[in-house]
């Protein structure tokens, strides 16, 4: 079972289907749900803490707005905890957009920095690209091992 950090980290599709092979999806929904339920969260509706920003200098400048720190507060550590990683280009934005273009390109790069099996596919852009990149994740998940 590998730990697969997907890219958009939003898309619950990919999340399905990494679980489904058995492995671990890494995933902003599970990390966000972890602080939502913490007791003694203080701000729901941001989903972080004041420290969150400051956690997120590990992997981005103080100059970054603090958006992309407090994003990188999630990401980062499913990045540095990941085995593999799926990442899907030119996604549509209901696919998985993460609302920071900055953050995108630095999660990219952290992931491209990481000596790990990855799979780059660009989104389906209809029935039959659909049905190749499934098959491919599919294979991907399939060679990193797992239950079926």
């Amino acid at each position: 079972m590998a730990k697969v950090f997907i890219y958009p980290a939003t898309s619950l599709i990919l999340s399905d289907m990494v679980a489904r092979f058995g492995h671990n999806p890494l995933s902003s929904a599970t990390a966000i749900r972890e602080r939502v339920q913490t007791a003694g969260l203080e701000s729901p509706p941001l989903q972080i803490t004041p420290e969150e920003p400051k956690k997120g200098l590990k992997w981005a400048a103080v100059e970054v707005p603090a958006g992309v720190r407090g994003r990188m507060s999630l990401y980062g550590p499913m990045i540095e905890a990941c085995e593999a990683a799926i990442i899907i280009n030119d996604a549509d934005l209901a696919f998985g957009c993460m609302g920071c273009a900055r953050t995108n390109e630095l999660i990219k790069f952290l992931v491209h920095q990481k000596p790990i099996p990855r799979l780059e596919l660009n989104y389906p852009k209809n029935e039959e690209e659909g049905v190749k990149f499934v098959a491919a994740i599919k294979r991907f998940l399939a060679e990193l091992g797992g239950a079926k």
